[in-house]
């Protein structure tokens, strides 16, 4: 096996684990899932309301992640307002194509619009949408909508003790936060854009989909919708689309050497379901392909258990897959399309201001203002920095043809972490009590808000600043600022090099 396949297997598991949340939220989720199953069984549930039970209490613990603990609460409070009606329109449609499907539509764009209000909006949108294809799942029809209602109630409640009495994993380590995307109105804002894209991406996929099957044809609409979930761009939604696929593959085959000789088989099969929930929750953030494995062999056991699993239809999941994907390809090519180039470069600027704002509150804690604390701009540059890889990955996909441009973002990187490592140790001396103030600092602050400015507002190389230095003090967290304060200049000129390379841009067509 080749390095790169070999590090493509274990990413998802030998990936950074700080604190061990990974691990804790995966088994935390093995754990509320497996409750409001055993809710289920004992309340005499029938199997159908048993898995939808299942899934609802895993879509709350997968996607509800508000900032702080009651606002988690609360989301998860609301989230039978948004699922109940939803099971009711969607059984009500069972036997009506037309008005199913176009209903189904509505759900998607009303999902996606959702998220510009943030966390909450997010997994009320997902929520909502997951109710209506988990009805087409299960071919529920008004006559079990009670007992749809109770298993989510159940679900829900259990889902709610677990997360905020027995295991609440928040309270110690809260969730990390998610910068906002680029402010904007009408049609170039992000939760509009998408939400237009997504449900042309969910027509395609759904008019498509029936062709090929017409009694499977929400897989193809399940594809479409969650290859759009936490992307920005036209690149990373392909590589999110590429990802699903092999996620997708690998799950088939080993659901063909699992889940079909077990013939539905109630014991082992809800062993491997846990396993399976476990490796949802501890691959989704390092690995969206080992995701989508977990899923895919999670589905074909349940379909197990519904009595229904063969070959022929974990054929049909992946062709269904491939045309929820071509959907998403073609939505984000000729709707409202953001390229990689434009929405990178607003991530790189806004890394850049941020390190601009934690140089310049670290510069006046060293001049004796105690009241300027530069760590919340440090704790901002971290996760734009993360924003900015997330957009970079398309064009350092191993498969991307755009060889010149995948090297220049590649130096992109190296030289912002570079930056941000000065950034930090800067702000570490500033936070030093005993640091005072050398009046070098202030003619090396302004060369390196030369050179922030210079790279923010033109993208050229800054001119060099000729100020001397003045006299030193020879304090030791004087020196050890200084120290981050030129190498973080040197930095910005060797990024200078890379942001100047295209005139329309560090990532625009070579």
């Amino acid at each position: 096996m080749s390095k790169g396949r070999e590090a493509v297997l274990k990413r998802a598991f030998v990936a950074p684990d700080p604190g061990r949340l990974r691990l804790r939220t995966a088994a935390r989720a093995v754990l509320g899932t497996g409750l409001a199953v055993a809710a289920a069984v004992l309340a005499g549930l029938p199997l159908p309301a048993t898995i939808l039970g299942g899934l609802a209490a895993l879509l709350a613990l997968f996607t509800v992640a508000d900032p702080t603990v009651h606002r988690q609460a609360v989301t998860t409070a609301l989230l039978p307002a948004v699922g109940f009606p939803v099971l009711a329109l969607a059984t009500a449609l069972h036997g009506r194509p037309l008005i199913r499907d176009a209903a189904f539509l509505a759900v998607v764009f009303c999902g996606v619009y959702a998220r510009r209000w943030g966390a909450r909006g997010q997994a009320l949108g997902i929520f909502g949408f997951m109710m209506f294809f988990a009805t087409q799942f299960l071919h529920a029809v008004p006559a079990q909508l009670p007992q749809l209602y109770a298993a989510e109630a159940l679900a829900l409640a259990a889902c709610g003790l677990v997360r905020f009495g027995l295991w609440c994993v928040e309270r110690r380590t809260p969730p990390p936060a998610v910068p906002a995307p680029p402010a904007a109105r009408g049609l170039a804002r992000p939760t509009t854009r998408q939400a237009f894209q997504n449900t042309f991406a969910c027509a395609l996929a759904l008019g498509v989909g029936q062709m090929v099957s017409d009694e499977r044809w929400y897989w193809a609409v399940g594809t479409a919708w969650w290859i759009f979930v936490n992307t920005a761009s036209r690149g990373e939604t392909l590589v999110r689309g590429f990802r699903r696929v092999v996620g997708t593959v690998a799950g088939i085959g080993v659901g063909l050497v699992v889940a079909v000789p077990l013939h539905g088989a109630p014991l082992p099969t809800i062993a491997l379901v846990a396993v399976c929930v476990f490796g949802i929750f501890y691959t989704a953030a390092p690995s969206y392909s080992w995701m989508m494995f977990f899923v895919t062999v999670m589905a074909g056991l349940l379909y197990g258990l519904l009595g229904v699993l063969h070959p022929g239809l974990l054929a049909l999941r992946l062709e269904q897959t491939l045309v929820g994907a071509a959907g998403a390809a073609l939505a984000v090519a000729l709707v409202l399309p953001v390229t990689t180039h434009a929405a990178t470069d607003a991530w790189v600027q806004r890394a850049l201001l941020a390190v601009r704002e934690c140089t310049a509150v670290s510069a006046r804690r060293l001049a004796g203002d105690e009241a300027a604390d530069p760590a919340p701009h440090v704790a901002e540059l971290e996760l734009l920095l993360a924003r900015v890889r997330t957009s970079l990955a398309p064009l350092l996909h191993p498969l991307s043809p755009l060889r010149t441009r995948g090297d220049r973002a590649r130096e992109v990187l190296v030289h912002l972490d570079d930056c941000a490592r000065q950034a930090r140790g800067l702000a570490e001396v500033a936070a030093d009590p005993d640091a005072s103030h050398d009046a070098r600092l202030t003619a090396a602050c302004q060369r390196v808000e030369t050179a922030l400015h210079a790279l923010v507002a033109t993208g050229e190389t800054p001119d060099a600043a000729t100020a001397p230095d003045a006299a030193p003090h020879h304090h030791p967290g004087a020196e050890r600022a200084l120290a981050h304060l030129h190498d973080l200049e040197a930095a910005l000129a060797s990024l200078a090099t890379p942001l100047r390379s295209g005139r329309r841009g560090v990532f625009a067509e070579a």
